[in-house]
Protein backbone atom coordinates (compact mmCIF):
# COMPACT_ATOMS: atom_id res chain seq x y z
CA UNK A 1 0.00 0.00 0.00
CA UNK A 2 1.10 3.72 -1.51
CA UNK A 3 0.21 5.01 2.50
CA UNK A 4 3.18 2.36 4.08
CA UNK A 5 6.14 4.53 1.69
CA UNK A 6 7.39 7.65 3.90
CA UNK A 7 7.48 10.80 2.96
CA UNK A 8 9.74 12.18 0.34
CA UNK A 9 11.12 14.96 2.97
CA UNK A 10 11.97 11.88 5.47
CA UNK A 11 13.37 10.35 3.38
CA UNK A 12 15.85 13.02 1.54
CA UNK A 13 16.43 14.12 5.19
CA UNK A 14 17.48 10.49 6.05
CA UNK A 15 19.69 9.85 3.09
CA UNK A 16 21.74 12.85 3.18
CA UNK A 17 22.61 12.94 6.48
CA UNK A 18 23.51 9.36 6.09
CA UNK A 19 26.05 10.59 3.13
CA UNK A 20 27.20 13.41 4.87
CA UNK A 21 27.50 11.20 9.00
CA UNK A 22 26.01 14.69 10.00
CA UNK A 23 22.61 16.69 10.26
CA UNK A 24 24.16 20.08 10.18
CA UNK A 25 25.85 19.28 6.56
CA UNK A 26 22.72 18.07 5.45
CA UNK A 27 20.60 20.92 6.13
CA UNK A 28 22.55 22.82 4.49
CA UNK A 29 22.34 20.64 1.91
CA UNK A 30 18.82 20.68 1.68
CA UNK A 31 18.04 24.35 2.81
CA UNK A 32 16.64 23.11 6.02
CA UNK A 33 17.58 23.49 10.01
CA UNK A 34 20.19 20.87 11.58
CA UNK A 35 17.05 20.67 14.01
CA UNK A 36 14.45 19.86 10.97
CA UNK A 37 16.74 17.15 9.32
CA UNK A 38 17.01 15.68 12.84
CA UNK A 39 13.27 15.74 13.12
CA UNK A 40 12.64 14.23 9.93
CA UNK A 41 14.87 11.42 10.79
CA UNK A 42 13.79 10.78 14.51
CA UNK A 43 10.19 10.39 13.18
CA UNK A 44 11.43 8.18 9.69
CA UNK A 45 12.75 6.21 12.96
CA UNK A 46 9.83 6.18 14.93
CA UNK A 47 7.53 4.64 11.39
CA UNK A 48 9.96 2.31 10.88
CA UNK A 49 10.57 1.41 14.71
CA UNK A 50 13.99 0.88 13.81
CA UNK A 51 16.75 3.23 15.16
CA UNK A 52 19.11 4.26 11.99
CA UNK A 53 21.54 6.40 13.70
CA UNK A 54 23.74 6.28 16.78
CA UNK A 55 24.09 10.01 17.82
CA UNK A 56 27.31 11.40 19.19
CA UNK A 57 28.09 15.29 19.97
CA UNK A 58 28.67 16.28 16.49
CA UNK A 59 27.91 13.47 14.09
CA UNK A 60 26.47 10.47 13.50
CA UNK A 61 26.93 6.92 12.60
CA UNK A 62 24.62 4.48 10.35
CA UNK A 63 23.59 1.30 12.28
CA UNK A 64 23.94 -1.98 10.37
CA UNK A 65 20.50 -1.30 9.40
CA UNK A 66 20.52 1.97 8.62
CA UNK A 67 23.63 1.48 6.52
CA UNK A 68 21.60 -1.08 4.58
CA UNK A 69 18.30 1.10 4.11
CA UNK A 70 20.66 3.70 3.09
CA UNK A 71 21.93 2.17 -0.04
CA UNK A 72 18.33 1.26 -1.27
CA UNK A 73 16.83 4.45 -0.44
CA UNK A 74 19.96 6.45 -2.29
CA UNK A 75 18.90 3.84 -5.11
CA UNK A 76 15.27 5.26 -5.86
CA UNK A 77 16.11 8.96 -5.39
CA UNK A 78 18.69 8.77 -7.70
CA UNK A 79 15.79 6.99 -9.90
CA UNK A 80 13.62 9.70 -9.29
CA UNK A 81 15.85 12.42 -9.58
CA UNK A 82 17.12 11.10 -13.20
CA UNK A 83 13.60 10.33 -14.21
CA UNK A 84 12.07 13.34 -13.46
CA UNK A 85 15.08 15.16 -15.74
CA UNK A 86 14.55 12.68 -18.40
CA UNK A 87 11.12 13.70 -18.79
CA UNK A 88 11.80 17.77 -18.27
CA UNK A 89 14.49 17.62 -20.59
CA UNK A 90 12.78 15.25 -23.20
CA UNK A 91 11.29 17.83 -25.23
CA UNK A 92 13.82 20.29 -25.79
CA UNK A 93 17.29 17.79 -25.15
CA UNK A 94 16.33 13.92 -26.47
CA UNK A 95 16.50 11.04 -24.74
CA UNK A 96 18.16 9.17 -22.76
CA UNK A 97 18.67 5.27 -22.10
CA UNK A 98 21.14 4.15 -19.09
CA UNK A 99 22.22 0.01 -20.19
CA UNK A 100 24.52 -2.15 -17.94
CA UNK A 101 26.94 -3.60 -19.43
CA UNK A 102 30.29 -5.97 -19.17
CA UNK A 103 33.01 -4.16 -19.63
CA UNK A 104 34.79 -5.94 -21.90
CA UNK A 105 32.14 -6.29 -24.83
CA UNK A 106 31.07 -2.68 -24.24
CA UNK A 107 34.58 -1.24 -24.88
CA UNK A 108 36.09 -3.38 -27.70
CA UNK A 109 33.10 -4.63 -29.18
CA UNK A 110 29.73 -2.26 -28.61
CA UNK A 111 31.44 1.39 -27.99
CA UNK A 112 33.22 1.11 -31.06
CA UNK A 113 29.43 0.66 -33.03
CA UNK A 114 27.92 3.26 -31.24
CA UNK A 115 28.75 6.47 -33.30
CA UNK A 116 26.27 4.27 -35.65
CA UNK A 117 23.89 4.66 -33.64
CA UNK A 118 24.35 8.22 -32.68
CA UNK A 119 24.20 8.99 -36.21
CA UNK A 120 21.17 7.54 -36.56
CA UNK A 121 19.73 8.74 -33.54
CA UNK A 122 21.41 12.20 -32.54
CA UNK A 123 18.51 12.86 -29.86
CA UNK A 124 19.58 9.94 -27.94
CA UNK A 125 22.01 9.63 -25.21
CA UNK A 126 23.57 6.16 -23.89
CA UNK A 127 24.68 5.76 -20.72
CA UNK A 128 26.62 2.86 -19.35
CA UNK A 129 27.58 1.11 -15.92
CA UNK A 130 29.19 -2.02 -15.32
CA UNK A 131 27.71 -4.46 -13.91
CA UNK A 132 29.44 -7.99 -13.58
CA UNK A 133 26.72 -10.18 -11.59
CA UNK A 134 23.53 -10.60 -12.57
CA UNK A 135 21.04 -8.54 -11.00
CA UNK A 136 17.18 -7.90 -11.12
CA UNK A 137 16.74 -5.66 -13.71
CA UNK A 138 12.96 -4.21 -13.24
CA UNK A 139 14.68 -2.97 -9.54
CA UNK A 140 17.31 -1.18 -11.21
CA UNK A 141 17.68 2.32 -12.29
CA UNK A 142 18.67 0.46 -15.76
CA UNK A 143 16.46 0.44 -18.98
CA UNK A 144 18.56 -2.80 -19.73
CA UNK A 145 21.39 -4.67 -19.65
CA UNK A 146 23.75 -6.52 -21.73
CA UNK A 147 25.32 -9.59 -20.45
CA UNK A 148 27.51 -13.07 -21.11
CA UNK A 149 25.94 -15.63 -20.43
CA UNK A 150 23.91 -18.93 -21.88
CA UNK A 151 20.40 -17.49 -22.47
CA UNK A 152 18.07 -14.73 -20.91
CA UNK A 153 17.59 -13.76 -17.33
CA UNK A 154 14.17 -14.69 -16.02
CA UNK A 155 11.34 -11.63 -15.85
CA UNK A 156 13.31 -10.28 -19.27
CA UNK A 157 12.98 -10.06 -22.92
CA UNK A 158 15.27 -9.12 -25.62
CA UNK A 159 17.78 -10.88 -27.91
CA UNK A 160 20.77 -12.41 -28.48
CA UNK A 161 23.11 -10.03 -30.19
CA UNK A 162 26.54 -11.79 -30.49
CA UNK A 163 28.70 -14.66 -29.52
CA UNK A 164 31.65 -15.34 -28.20
CA UNK A 165 33.09 -17.08 -30.91
CA UNK A 166 36.44 -18.87 -30.72
CA UNK A 167 39.36 -17.75 -28.05
CA UNK A 168 42.63 -17.52 -29.71
CA UNK A 169 45.91 -17.24 -27.93
CA UNK A 170 47.83 -13.96 -28.80
CA UNK A 171 50.54 -11.91 -27.62
CA UNK A 172 52.52 -8.75 -28.68
CA UNK A 173 54.95 -9.42 -31.73
CA UNK A 174 58.03 -8.23 -29.58
CA UNK A 175 56.87 -11.31 -27.08
CA UNK A 176 56.56 -13.01 -30.34
CA UNK A 177 60.22 -12.71 -31.50
CA UNK A 178 61.60 -13.22 -28.23
CA UNK A 179 60.55 -16.55 -28.47
CA UNK A 180 59.66 -19.84 -30.31
CA UNK A 181 55.67 -20.57 -30.24
CA UNK A 182 56.20 -23.34 -32.54
CA UNK A 183 57.80 -25.06 -29.29
CA UNK A 184 55.69 -27.48 -27.30
CA UNK A 185 58.41 -26.89 -24.67
CA UNK A 186 58.59 -23.17 -25.26
CA UNK A 187 55.60 -22.80 -24.63
CA UNK A 188 55.05 -24.62 -20.99
CA UNK A 189 57.82 -22.17 -19.92
CA UNK A 190 55.96 -18.73 -21.18
CA UNK A 191 53.37 -16.70 -19.24
CA UNK A 192 50.34 -18.05 -19.45
CA UNK A 193 47.48 -15.04 -18.46
CA UNK A 194 43.79 -16.03 -17.65
CA UNK A 195 40.90 -14.72 -17.11
CA UNK A 196 39.43 -15.37 -13.08
CA UNK A 197 36.02 -16.53 -14.33
CA UNK A 198 37.03 -19.10 -16.95
CA UNK A 199 40.08 -20.56 -14.93
CA UNK A 200 40.04 -23.96 -17.17
CA UNK A 201 40.45 -21.94 -20.33
CA UNK A 202 44.03 -22.65 -20.68
CA UNK A 203 44.16 -26.26 -19.69
CA UNK A 204 41.10 -26.41 -22.32
CA UNK A 205 42.89 -25.29 -25.02
CA UNK A 206 46.18 -27.50 -24.22
CA UNK A 207 43.59 -30.11 -24.26
CA UNK A 208 42.74 -29.11 -28.21
CA UNK A 209 46.38 -28.50 -29.16
CA UNK A 210 47.34 -32.12 -27.95
CA UNK A 211 49.72 -30.60 -25.41
CA UNK A 212 50.74 -31.61 -21.86
CA UNK A 213 49.37 -28.63 -19.29
CA UNK A 214 52.47 -28.13 -17.65
CA UNK A 215 52.74 -26.18 -13.90
CA UNK A 216 54.71 -23.22 -14.71
CA UNK A 217 51.55 -22.31 -17.13
CA UNK A 218 49.07 -22.78 -14.68
CA UNK A 219 50.64 -20.42 -12.33
CA UNK A 220 50.23 -16.97 -14.71
CA UNK A 221 48.40 -14.24 -13.64
CA UNK A 222 44.53 -14.08 -13.59
CA UNK A 223 42.25 -10.58 -14.19
CA UNK A 224 39.13 -9.91 -13.54
CA UNK A 225 38.49 -9.05 -17.43
CA UNK A 226 39.08 -9.94 -21.29
CA UNK A 227 40.40 -5.77 -21.49
CA UNK A 228 42.38 -6.71 -19.20
CA UNK A 229 44.11 -9.87 -20.80
CA UNK A 230 44.45 -7.95 -24.29
CA UNK A 231 46.14 -4.94 -22.37
CA UNK A 232 48.52 -7.18 -20.45
CA UNK A 233 49.04 -8.84 -23.67
CA UNK A 234 49.89 -6.12 -25.87
CA UNK A 235 52.41 -4.84 -22.87
CA UNK A 236 54.39 -8.02 -23.33
CA UNK A 237 53.50 -9.41 -20.39
CA UNK A 238 52.63 -13.01 -21.86
CA UNK A 239 50.05 -14.99 -24.03
CA UNK A 240 46.53 -13.97 -23.46
CA UNK A 241 43.57 -16.37 -24.85
CA UNK A 242 40.58 -13.79 -25.74
CA UNK A 243 37.12 -14.28 -28.07
CA UNK A 244 38.77 -13.42 -31.15
CA UNK A 245 35.53 -10.83 -31.35
CA UNK A 246 36.77 -8.71 -28.70
CA UNK A 247 40.71 -9.06 -29.73
CA UNK A 248 39.87 -8.37 -33.55
CA UNK A 249 40.71 -4.28 -33.06
CA UNK A 250 43.85 -4.92 -31.08
CA UNK A 251 44.80 -7.28 -34.11
CA UNK A 252 44.04 -4.83 -36.55
CA UNK A 253 45.70 -2.36 -35.06
CA UNK A 254 48.72 -4.32 -34.34
CA UNK A 255 48.80 -4.02 -30.99
CA UNK A 256 48.86 -7.90 -30.81
CA UNK A 257 49.55 -10.79 -33.15
CA UNK A 258 47.92 -14.58 -32.95
CA UNK A 259 50.47 -16.79 -31.35
CA UNK A 260 49.48 -19.83 -32.13
CA UNK A 261 46.77 -21.64 -34.73
CA UNK A 262 44.95 -23.73 -32.43
CA UNK A 263 41.50 -22.00 -31.18
CA UNK A 264 39.50 -22.83 -28.19
CA UNK A 265 35.60 -22.90 -28.86
CA UNK A 266 33.71 -20.35 -27.24
CA UNK A 267 30.59 -21.36 -24.99
CA UNK A 268 29.03 -18.12 -24.47
CA UNK A 269 27.18 -15.47 -25.90
CA UNK A 270 26.44 -11.66 -25.39
CA UNK A 271 22.58 -10.94 -24.64
CA UNK A 272 20.74 -7.89 -24.64
CA UNK A 273 17.60 -7.90 -22.09
CA UNK A 274 14.69 -5.68 -20.79
CA UNK A 275 12.14 -6.19 -18.44
CA UNK A 276 9.67 -8.36 -19.26
CA UNK A 277 6.72 -6.05 -17.97
CA UNK A 278 6.01 -2.40 -19.35
CA UNK A 279 5.97 -0.98 -22.34
CA UNK A 280 9.59 -0.13 -23.51
CA UNK A 281 10.11 3.38 -24.03
CA UNK A 282 10.79 4.57 -27.66
CA UNK A 283 14.72 5.09 -26.97
CA UNK A 284 14.60 1.47 -25.49
CA UNK A 285 13.29 0.17 -28.98
CA UNK A 286 15.17 2.50 -31.10
CA UNK A 287 18.32 1.14 -29.48
CA UNK A 288 17.43 -2.83 -29.60
CA UNK A 289 16.22 -2.51 -33.61
CA UNK A 290 19.56 -1.14 -33.66
CA UNK A 291 21.50 -3.58 -31.75
CA UNK A 292 19.65 -6.66 -33.78
CA UNK A 293 20.96 -4.96 -37.16
CA UNK A 294 24.72 -5.49 -35.40
CA UNK A 295 24.49 -9.22 -34.49
CA UNK A 296 25.29 -12.67 -33.48
CA UNK A 297 26.97 -12.84 -37.16
CA UNK A 298 28.79 -9.69 -36.53
CA UNK A 299 30.60 -11.21 -33.77
CA UNK A 300 31.16 -14.13 -34.97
Amino acid sequence: MRNAIPGIGLLQAFEASARHGSFSRAADELALTASAVSRHVAALEERLGVPLFVRHKRRVLLTDAGRRYAQRVRQHLNGLERDTQEIANSRSQGYALHLAVVSSFATQWLIPRLPRFAERHPDIQVHLSVRSDPFALEQSQFDAAIFSGDRLWPHTRGRRIAQDGECIPVCSAAFAELHDLGDEAAWSQLTHIGLQSRPDAWRDWYALAGWGYSVPASRGPKYELFSMVIAAAAAGLGLGLVPQALVQNALDAGQVVRAHRQTLPGTQSYWFAYPQHGEPSQALQAFEAWIAEQGPSAAE
